[in-house]
């Protein structure tokens, strides 16, 4: 800051000499001001990053996450009086697979760096259908299962603090974090308890924008981290009866389907 605006601060030096007092303690004023404004800026950067560290903190540890390599999630969810089974089988970096099971059929959605594919029968889908670019480059941050706050900077993602926000009677930090491949996503964390009760962020589907929202309830320790098991959308609940930690994943699991 110095350095680019030191011929700045030498003509306010020079100006000051020919001012009366009054005119001096204006610009002292204005001077003070811009200060404390950049001063401002530094705050709300370091607010942002002890958020992230307290919050880390409360689901077991950096140096916890970074030894997980897989998660293996099994659920039910009730869809307009239809039970519904979920599996979700991720693998860090590599792939992720959401198995669903409704009415005797199951569909899935296959997702890994650079291919995936979907399909739901009970939507009508015959066979399963590639993936278009822009989907699997709207999912590949989300193969990141030790989160994208954990090293944010350094995976290419920014974190801006927007304050606090009630989230049905939860006080809530709220943060954007502008991920590298995906967009923005809203983060919503609980001021006591530092771990997230809410996303919010824009997706592309079948070349459709959606406003996507996700409750996050019922935390519990598995193998020292803590993962929630129930998540609810605008279309149900999912209340997770398993939830498994570094599984070893076959490797047809992620490939192209039969």
């Amino acid at each position: 800051f110095l350095r680019m605006n030191g011929n700045f601060l030498k003509d306010v030096a020079t100006n000051l000499r020919s001012k009366s007092p009054n005119q001096i303690m204006i610009m002292k004023k204005i001077l003070f001001s811009g200060f404390l404004l950049f001063a401002g800026f530094a705050t709300i950067a370091q607010t942002a990053d002890e958020i992230i560290s307290k919050h880390i903190t409360a689901i077991g540890g950096a140096d916890n996450w970074k030894k997980v390599n897989s998660v293996i999630m099994e659920g039910t969810m009730n869809v307009m009086g239809n039970d519904v089974s979920v599996k979700v089988t991720q693998e860090n970096g590599k792939g992720s697979r959401q198995d669903i099971s409704v009415a005797g059929m199951t569909g899935f959605v296959i997702i890994t760096p650079t291919e995936g594919w979907t399909y739901m029968p009970f939507q009508g889908q015959q066979a399963p259908e590639p993936m278009t670019a822009d989907d699997i480059k709207e999912g590949i941050d989300d193969l990141d299962i030790q989160g994208n706050l954990l090293d944010y900077q350094a995976k290419g993602h920014t974190v801006e603090y927007l304050g606090t926000e009630d989230v049905q009677g939860t006080e809530c930090y709220k943060l954007k974090v502008t991920r590298k491949n995906s967009g923005e996503q809203t983060l919503f964390i609980d001021k006591d308890s530092h771990l997230i009760v809410k996303t919010s962020q824009k997706r592309k589907a079948m070349g459709q924008e959606m406003d996507i929202t996700v409750e996050f309830s019922d935390y519990r320790d598995v193998n020292g981290l803590k993962f929630p098991h129930a998540l609810t959308q605008a279309f149900g609940t999912i209340v997770m009866s398993s939830v498994k930690v570094n599984e070893t994943i076959p490797a047809e699991t992620f490939s192209k389907p039969k």
